[in-house]
């Protein structure tokens, strides 16, 4: 059996539990799905998503977390250990190699947006939006789309509190920042539920969101709520596989994993019921598409009762959970640098973040400098989201899942489980034959 480099490993069941959770929740839990909520009719929508959490999310989790402790390394190293320890195809070490490319690829326009919710952060703060009209409100999104030197800023500090946090490594690093940043998370939106509770419109929000609609459902928004139950889970990054490395073998894998699709299915539902309530006080529609968080919400913050307090709680609460991901993304390439050069992690974090920071800029220039370079998908921002979100990621949660079960023989994985029979082979059924078939399906959507 391989020996494993990692010198680090969580302190508790709770510290993973809140890494893991804090790198699923993230911007595509209180940005992306209240807004595809709304775009797809609310509660049928969100039926769909939580079965969609069942089949893919779940299943997925559960392997990622396992290959990562079973190989004891990031990614690359642990499919390559698992490779050689079980004398199987070289081809597999793709998945460890595809998901820091597609970790990094990511990560370099997901500070992109990041930096937006920095930017409306302050804003919020300084009472920005008090008594804006829609247009002034609109005009302040644009403006700092336009503005390549704010969006640089803001771009360049997440970067760097990102590589901050993840320089100090696991327990002095990343376990002090999450044991921080997810309660205070949760807390702020609990706060903002009980906020949008006093709109009056709070049952109406509650309708639309748990009361099931079906003829507003399609084709595209079951192959939405798929796409969607893989992405805000952290799927294919190696994020997962990474964290599941430090996990001590001492700590259950199914009981920990359900924690993690409890919190990440419980705050995005907390989003929805934080936002719609907010957004029918005003008449304004949840249907509003990507613009949802950064037009629709201000405007309704700045026309309610201490609508100034609790935009600026929203967007730090946004912020936070960018940040949680960040780390997380970014994790998985240091260690994987770490194992193998002689460098410092305070040093390799160093030249990941710059690198990183020169990758971003083609996609934070996509809406200023260089909107006007087009191709295929639209911009470039565009482009490397559609190539990482439709492709990358659909291709290698597949492998992920054929490796775990195709590959590696079934009592390996029984072992490394220690899951009472029935569940582990309803596991393992599902993530043999459904899981990848709901990808493929993804997969082709997201190509054709």
């Amino acid at each position: 059996m391989a020996s494993s480099s990692l010198k680090e490993h969580w302190s508790s069941k709770w510290a993973f539990i809140f890494a893991a959770a804090g790198s699923a929740v993230g911007l595509g839990n209180i940005w992306k799905f209240p807004y595809i909520t709304g775009e797809n009719g609310g509660g049928a929508f969100v039926l769909i998503y939580l079965a969609c959490i069942a089949i893919i999310g779940l299943p997925l989790v559960i392997a990622e977390i396992s290959l990562g402790r079973m190989g004891g390394e990031n990614p690359i190293d642990s499919i390559r250990n698992l490779v050689t320890r079980y004398k199987l195809k070289p081809f597999w070490t793709a998945i460890g190699w595809l998901a820091l490319v597609v970790a990094f690829l990511v990560l370099s326009y997901y500070c992109v947006i990041a930096g937006w919710t920095l930017d409306y952060t302050v804003k919020s703060l300084s009472g920005a939006f008090t008594h804006m009209t829609p247009v002034e409100i609109n005009n302040l999104f644009s403006s700092l789309l336009a503005s390549p030197g704010k969006m640089l800023f803001y771009y360049t500090l997440m970067i760097a509190l990102t590589g901050l946090i993840v320089s100090q490594g696991i327990k002095r690093g990343i376990e002090k920042a999450i044991y921080v940043l997810f309660p205070v998370l949760v807390l702020i939106l609990i706060a903002l539920v009980g906020y949008a509770y006093e709109t009056g419109f709070f049952e109406q929000g509650v309708k639309f969101l748990f009361q099931p609609n079906f003829s507003k459902l399609n084709a595209d928004s079951i192959l939405s709520a798929m796409g969607h139950a893989f992405f805000s889970l952290s799927l294919g990054f190696g994020s997962m596989m990474m964290y599941g490395a430090y996990l001590p073998k001492k700590i259950s894998i199914g009981n920990t994993a359900l924690y993690i699709i409890f919190f990440d299915t419980f705050i995005a539902l907390l989003a929805g019921l934080a936002i719609f309530p907010i957004v029918f006080a005003h008449g304004l529609q949840p249907n509003a598409g990507p613009g949802l968080i950064f037009q629709t919400l201000p405007l309704a913050f700045a026309q309610l009762p201490y609508g100034h307090l609790f935009a600026s709680l929203f967007f730090v609460m946004l912020a936070i959970a960018a940040l949680t991901s960040t780390i997380a993304l970014l994790e998985p390439i240091i260690a994987y640098t770490l194992k193998n050069t002689r460098l410092t992690r305070q040093k390799i974090t160093l030249y990941a973040c710059f690198i990183l920071w020169i990758v971003g800029l083609p996609s934070l220039f996509s809406f200023n400098l260089w909107a006007h370079v087009t191709f295929f998908a639209g911009t470039l921002f565009d482009n490397i989201d559609y190539l990482t979100a439709n492709i990358m990621l659909p291709i290698n949660g597949l492998l992920v899942a054929l490796f775990a079960t195709w590959a590696l023989r079934k009592v390996e994985m029984k072992k490394a489980l220690s899951l009472p029979h029935k569940i582990f082979s309803a596991w393992y059924t599902v993530l043999k034959y459904i899981t990848p078939v709901c990808i493929t399906v993804v997969l082709v959507h997201g190509v054709l």
